[in-house]
């Protein structure tokens, strides 16, 4: 034993010793110094790995602080009974990216779903680790008691008309709105369920999720409770069906990253099946039924597909509301274009003379969806569609300017490709 502690003493410390050298003639110093950098880099990884899971991993907290709402009868909600007293709805692993937004897959009624809830920065926590953690700024303030029915709906309206525009279609979602936040059927919605459905809309993610419910491209919603709501679990969290781990993105180099995505991609039908539901979703927000949305983080690790290979946006929060957008570029100083950018890719034209931003965004979806999509398609791709299917992706990604002004343009392009691609899949099992 002695032996042995010595000798791992020798290889962690003493790797490129004479000494080492001499007693161990078999083995090169050159590979036991190449294990001992793997021992440290691997033991680093580690380290910063769970040194930050307990920064970006609250959902503990989280639960507390719903919970304590819940049973306060502040708040309510359809998975507040689930979450707080049955606990039946489980926190599994955590997604979470940022310390303030937590992000869990979770287990509930027998089936796999995805967990959020915010965590403010400014929450306080006693001394006492049973005591609930309290935020200084009271997140469930509004409506305030006395408030009419009428009241309500008419702060519903005007929440709408600042956030999603002028829109003929208001009074239909101010309807659906009351219908979630009234849990109980009752035909009443109750102080804490107001509460509950106001805090939640001032989520960007749960806001959008309501605008575009009726379509079939976005995460279905199951439930909430407070500021707290489930959606389901989309499977293939990526284009190409899963993420590379985290800690390998950064060490590996573009050509990897794309040869790895290449080997577990979907068959080109499969992918193909998926890009037109990536189309079909472009179409619907350019001018949908509650205004026009762009999406400001177009990577292909935001967007994912179901088992049937149907296209689910995976992130909402990466989808911004044109009134957000105008809202940021207004008044803005810049000195370049880059100044004006909203998100990661939404990015206006700088007025060089004014110094200010102008107010329309310079890339349409349609041109970052087909920048997506010219490596995912092209790869794999039938040689009797190929050239064409290069030829109508290279003029979709050259589309700029403020899209309705060349609505015409863009619907004409989006619907070629969609046929192009759609005549190639159908009437095979891939349809």
């Amino acid at each position: 034993m002695r032996k042995l502690r010595r000798l791992v003493h020798m290889v962690l410390f003493c790797p490129i010793s004479k000494g080492l050298q001499t007693r161990l003639p078999g083995i090169k110093v050159k590979y036991l110094f190449l294990a001992w950098l793997g021992i440290f880099v691997g033991s680093w990884v580690v380290y910063i790995h769970y040194s930050s899971y307990s920064e970006l991993c609250r959902g503990q907290v989280c639960r507390m602080i719903i919970c304590d709402q819940y049973k306060k009868g502040i708040i309510s909600g359809s998975a507040c009974k689930d979450l707080c007293d049955q606990r039946n709805l489980v926190f599994q692993q955590c997604l979470s990216s940022s310390p303030t937004h937590q992000i869990y897959s979770g287990k509930w009624k027998n089936g796999e779903v995805i967990i959020k809830c915010g965590v403010e920065e400014n929450l306080k926590v006693d001394s006492n680790p049973d005591n609930p953690p309290r935020r200084e700024l009271v997140l469930f303030d509004k409506p305030t008691r006395g408030t009419s029915m009428d009241e309500f709906k008419e702060m519903l309206g005007n929440f709408l008309k600042a956030n999603l525009g002028e829109q003929a279609s208001h009074t239909a979602l101010v309807s659906r709105i009351l219908t979630m936040a009234d849990i109980n059927n009752d035909n009443k919605v109750s102080l804490a369920e107001a509460k509950s459905i106001w805090s939640l809309l001032h989520l960007n993610e749960f806001l959008l999720m309501l605008s575009l419910r009726e379509k079939e491209h976005t995460s279905q919603l199951l439930g909430h409770c407070g500021d707290l709501y489930v959606t389901e679990k989309i499977p293939h969290d990526s284009l190409y069906g899963n993420q590379i781990p985290g800690f390998l993105q950064t060490l590996l180099p573009s050509p990897v990253h794309r040869l790895i995505h290449q080997w577990f991609a979907p068959a080109w039908p499969r992918r193909a099946k998926i890009a037109i539901g990536l189309l079909e979703f472009i179409e619907e927000i350019f001018h949908g039924t509650y205004g026009s949305f762009f999406i400001c983080d177009a990577r292909f690790k935001n967007i994912g597909y179901n088992d049937k290979y149907d296209f689910k946006v995976l992130d909402l929060r990466k989808v911004a509301t044109e009134m957000t957008i105008r809202g940021f570029l207004k008044g803005r100083h810049c000195e370049q274009n880059s100044d004006c950018t909203f998100g990661r890719d939404c990015t206006a034209a700088c007025d060089k003379l004014m110094k200010q931003c102008k107010n329309n965004v310079i890339q349409p979806n349609l041109a970052k969806a087909c920048m997506l999509l010219q490596d995912y398609l092209l790869y794999g791709s039938p040689s009797d569609l190929r050239d064409e299917l290069q030829k109508q992706l290279q003029t979709c990604m050259t589309l700029s300017g403020l899209a309705s002004q060349m609505e015409v343009h863009h619907s004409l392009i989006l619907n070629n490709l969609k046929a192009l691609l759609w005549k190639k899949i159908s009437n095979t099992k891939y349809s």
